[in-house]
């Protein structure tokens, strides 16, 4: 796996990966940046968030639940210093479906965190505590 940064001025950058999709980063204002993309440690959030949305909507669909739409909140909380790592992350799912067995979506959350999802995987083994949630509702 490769990606390529390119700087594009002040603190904006563009990610490329091998696949030939990009990413782009800026900072804050008061660093200089202009809003032009996510900042650094929220790719970190997003890519956790897909890593664990992927693996839990694989689970499912392979235990035969029939959802129709999968949402996951992600709420990270940063030490007070530099640097100004995760501490806490809390992650949210709301699993939309027509019968959805509750036991085997919190199978599948439980199976994301301790064995497939690497990017959770790998911040817990830093330190960071991640908890998990869910809700199931009903198609409207």
């Amino acid at each position: 796996m490769q990606v390529d940064i390119s700087w594009q001025g002040n603190v904006h950058f563009v990610a490329s990966n091998e696949s030939g999709h990009q990413v782009l980063m800026d900072g804050p204002r008061d660093s200089g940046g202009q809003d032009k993309g996510s900042r650094p440690m929220e790719l970190m959030l997003m890519g956790l968030g897909g890593c664990t949305a992927f693996d839990v909507v694989e689970i499912l669909r392979k235990s035969r639940q029939q959802i129709d739409n999968v949402e996951i909140s992600l709420n990270a909380k940063r030490v007070d210093a530099v640097p100004a790592v995760f501490e806490e992350v809390a992650i949210h799912f709301v699993i939309v479906g027509t019968a959805i067995d509750q036991a085997r979506v919190r199978r599948a959350i439980a199976l994301t965190a301790e064995k497939y999802c690497s990017a959770s995987i790998m911040l817990e083994k830093a330190g960071v505590a991640i908890s998990h949630t869910f809700e199931i509702r009903e198609p409207d």
